[in-house]
């Protein structure tokens, strides 16, 4: 096992697991909000034991998913925009339950969790198909075009599985309001993809080809 890479995914997880429990917390103003709960579990019991496996699995995937530094400067306006969509949307759940706002039937409440659940076994199925699949947009040496599996049906099926990810978090944690701001999302991921699209078509071979083969980008039939 290598040791740094299991410290940088240590710190990385903590990390992650303070930030979002102090954006939803914190506005909640009590501990009591059980939807919080609810989705810190859902979100990072997953992500915990994806990473245990990709450590003794699939180090190097680990290590290239850790890496979240944008070569492309386009990128970093859509890092940017992401992270403001996530902090007003985990604030105003937060102040969503303190001050009921806007009650959600449980009914929505577990269809969300069930999408959110099925949404990471799609997530870890693309992981599996694409061992070159970065957080950032690069080509990776000795990279070649995925097109079976989830490839076979849209060219970026991660992305695909990210949005009903993040169109469930917020139902999960109980608020309208903030669903509405998180469905900027796929506004912004269409941003990335023109952007990653035109790197792919440059660096990657056979991608152009790829393109031709898989029509849809995100949604099959649609676009």
């Amino acid at each position: 096992m290598n040791g740094k890479l299991f410290v940088q995914a240590i710190i990385k997880f903590i990390s992650g697991v303070v930030m979002v429990a102090l954006m939803i917390f914190l506005p909640a103003g009590n501990l009591n909000y059980w939807n919080g709960w609810l989705f810190m579990g859902i979100l990072f019991i997953p992500m915990f034991i994806a990473g245990i496996i990709l450590m003794l699995k699939s180090p190097q995937l680990l290590k290239i998913r850790l890496n979240t530094k944008e070569n492309e400067s386009e990128q970093k306006t859509v890092i940017l925009l992401s992270g403001i969509m996530f902090l007003a949307g985990f604030v105003l759940c937060g102040f969503n339950y303190r001050f009921s706002w806007i009650v959600l039937p449980k009914w929505v409440i577990i269809g969300a969790t069930i999408l959110f659940l099925i949404s990471y076994i799609l997530y870890a199925e693309v992981l599996r198909e694409n061992t070159y699949l970065s957080r950032t947009i690069e080509v990776q040496d000795g990279q070649k075009v995925i097109d079976t599996g989830l490839y076979g049906i849209v060219r970026h099926p991660m992305y695909l599985v990210t949005i009903l990810l993040f169109l469930a978090m917020p139902l999960v944690l109980g608020s309208v309001i903030s669903f509405l701001i998180f469905l900027v999302y796929p506004m912004i991921l269409a941003k990335r993809i023109k952007n990653e699209e035109k790197v792919l078509e440059e660096q990657l071979a056979g991608y152009k080809e790829y393109k031709q083969k898989v029509k849809y980008k995100l949604i099959p039939f649609v676009w």
